[in-house]
């Protein structure tokens, strides 16, 4: 009688991507993030300025190699593209920060009773108060921001909703880099909290483009039709988000 032992060994796992790689421009490292995308035909860069960072989309059998090279031989593009934007400004005491579109100034008042509040100085300057201690400006003022644009965007999204006899399941708030505002199926509407820094024509087009969407879950000319019934500041509105609309992220950011 034989006896025969065979070793099954396991393959080993293939390895896993990197999800980033790091290029250099005069000492100065740029970490990138790495992203695939079935549809894309060529390696491309985009900066992000909500996240600071930049990305490099690779076509489906692309390989690290080639995007290593495309992101060196663009490095220059990279480093001035990432100088270009703006610092952050930290919810912080003499911060300048955006209330429906009109700069604040940030005061702290630590005696005070009450979180926040905005006042108008005796020369003018239109204030963001915060009461309390330092430590709590920054959560004070973002919460402050939070419950003025709920309130604003329930306003909005209730009279849009009535004009058009559609109904509204419920109304959020998040803070989203790649979209303002987003509508479900089943009428669940979720907006940035960030729209309550622009100018109050801002806020407004994007809930009736929104509430529009209850008609028209698209953005054929049908629905681009029943947004210009809501409102008429439709072009104005989408040229200041093109022009502004990133600005608004750098607003209580983390600095680098």
């Amino acid at each position: 009688m034989q006896l025969f032992f065979a070793n099954f060994l396991k393959p080993a796992p293939a390895a896993k991507e990197p999800r980033r790689l790091v290029v250099s421009c005069e000492n100065q490292a740029y970490e990138i993030v790495l992203q695939r995308h079935p549809r894309a035909r060529r390696y491309t860069l985009r900066v992000r300025e909500a996240q600071r960072d930049v990305v490099l989309t690779m076509p489906p059998r692309g390989n690290l190699r080639d995007a290593r090279n495309f992101a060196e031989r663009n490095v220059n593009w990279i480093s001035t593209r990432l100088k270009q934007i703006p610092e952050p400004v930290p919810f912080a005491a003499g911060a300048g920060i955006p209330l429906r579109g009109i700069l604040h100034r940030i005061e702290h008042r630590p005696r005070a009773r009450g979180t926040a509040w905005p006042e108008l100085s005796a020369d003018g300057v239109s204030l963001l108060c915060v009461a309390g201690q330092s430590a709590h400006i920054a959560r004070r003022v973002r919460d402050f921001l939070k419950r003025e644009a709920k309130q604003d965007l329930l306003a909005a999204t209730r009279r849009h909703a009535q004009t058009l006899g559609v109904a509204i399941e419920r109304v959020g708030l998040r803070d989203t880099a790649s979209r303002w505002g987003s509508c479900s199926y089943d009428g669940a509407l979720n907006y940035s909290w960030r729209l309550i820094m622009a100018p109050s024509f801002v806020l407004d087009y994007l809930a009736a483009h929104e509430v529009a969407h209850r008609r028209e879950l698209n953005h054929s000319a049908r629905f681009w039709r029943v947004v210009d019934e809501l409102t008429t500041e439709r072009r104005r509105a989408e040229a200041w988000l093109k022009a502004h609309g990133n600005s608004l992220h750098r607003y209580g950011a983390k600095t680098i």
